[in-house]
């Protein structure tokens, strides 16, 4: 006799969230359970692709679907009647903001290598460079063409490596002309960027905001769906003093932090491979413990970040001793991603029909 929907989505609360320490059916996670013709299709409140927590909780679904004698269809959908909101930049998946408290601490460098890491892993991929009067990402990810314009008149980005980017930095006639731009102007910018741009389909978009917590950060705030935000800071004091504000920031304005990143956490030796806190050392962990938020990873000063052959901050040397430290960076955030948007679902879901299984009934 073969299985009932009824039984499969019985199997199914034995696979447990690995973060939010509850079973996928308890939280709400499954949708939908259907099987036709020897296949089960499960509809899942899943939206962090690629991601190494989802991607392992669907291998646990398809073994469960397996035992069962079924193959499995898994699809993801997440919509409003989860508590999000699909008006604004309605294509895109995820938006992970990139903030520092103040400049110079390589924001854009973690942007750029977060966005170049994300698209390595299969993910369609956007970089808005949200820094209007220093905008560095053509720098990092060379764009391939000129923007392109719609006939509606939407800009449509260039890609580099497969990432789509823009930047004001494409915009001006020459790559050294300041931006010389009032609030005003600046917010016309924006807007033209949030609702002006064709992206197209994005699992992610990871946008390079303002350093600091001005104006220009706190419209962008206001005006996307931000699934949530990485704060990047270096191990000085002056740095985290400014990190603190940062994240108080976001708190105020109910956008979920997704961890802190400390660059130039130490200098690699290229001579002898060993590693000196020029910056001091675990300054960023009193920002976690004080907190409650992940040190999402700790990336040292090294050679390779603009070395010969390289574009700028971005790493592409399998070799480079620092390219692990990196993909283990993108994976943290986008599990981060992951269970930010799960724990949403289940927060949306709590109680709800939903959450309850369906009682069976004889014919």
């Amino acid at each position: 006799m073969s299985i009932t929907e009824h039984e499969l989505k019985i199997k199914l609360e034995d696979i447990e969230d690995p973060d939010l320490g509850d079973d996928i059916v308890s939280l709400g996670l499954v949708n939908d359970v259907r099987i036709e013709d020897e296949t089960a299709r499960i509809d899942l409140a899943l939206n962090a692709p690629y991601a190494p927590a989802e991607m392992e909780l669907g291998n646990r679904i398809r073994e469960v679907c397996d035992e069962a004698g079924l193959e499995a269809d898994l699809r993801a959908h997440v919509g409003e009647e989860h508590g999000f909101d699909d008006e604004v930049l309605p294509r895109v998946r995820n938006v992970i903001a990139v903030a520092s408290g103040k400049g110079g601490v390589g924001k854009t460098t973690v942007a750029a290598n977060i966005a170049a890491g994300l698209e390595k892993r299969g993910a369609m991929v956007g970089l808005l460079d949200a820094d209007i009067h220093g905008p560095n990402i053509p720098r990092i990810l060379p764009p391939e063409s000129e923007p392109g314009v719609t006939p509606n008149e939407d800009i449509v980005p260039p890609r580099s490596d497969g990432v789509r980017v823009i930047s004001m930095g494409m915009l001006t006639e020459d790559e050294d002309d300041p931006a010389i731009l009032r609030g005003p102007m600046v917010n016309k910018f924006m807007l033209k960027f949030l609702e002006g741009v064709e992206w197209g389909r994005l699992d992610y978009l990871v946008v390079d905001l303002p350093p600091g917590t001005g104006d220009a950060t706190l419209n962008l705030l206001q005006s996307m769906p931000v699934t949530g935000a990485v704060v990047v800071t270096t191990p000085q004091e002056m740095s985290l003093d400014d990190t603190r504000k940062g994240i108080q920031m976001f708190q105020k304005h109910d956008t979920p932090v997704l961890g802190v990143v400390e660059n130039m956490s130490s200098f690699i030796c290229p001579s002898c491979g060993d590693q000196h806190g020029l910056f001091g050392t675990e300054g960023a962990q009193t920002i976690v413990d004080k907190y409650d938020t992940p040190l999402l990873g700790q990336i040292p000063i090294h050679p390779d970040f603009g070395a010969e052959g390289s574009e700028g901050a971005l790493v592409k040397d399998e070799t480079s001793e620092v390219q692990q430290t990196l993909a283990d960076l993108v994976a943290d955030v986008s599990d981060r991603v992951g269970m930010t948007n799960r724990q949403r679902v289940a927060d949306n879901t709590e109680g709800g029909p939903d959450n309850q299984l369906p009682t069976e009934t004889e014919d």
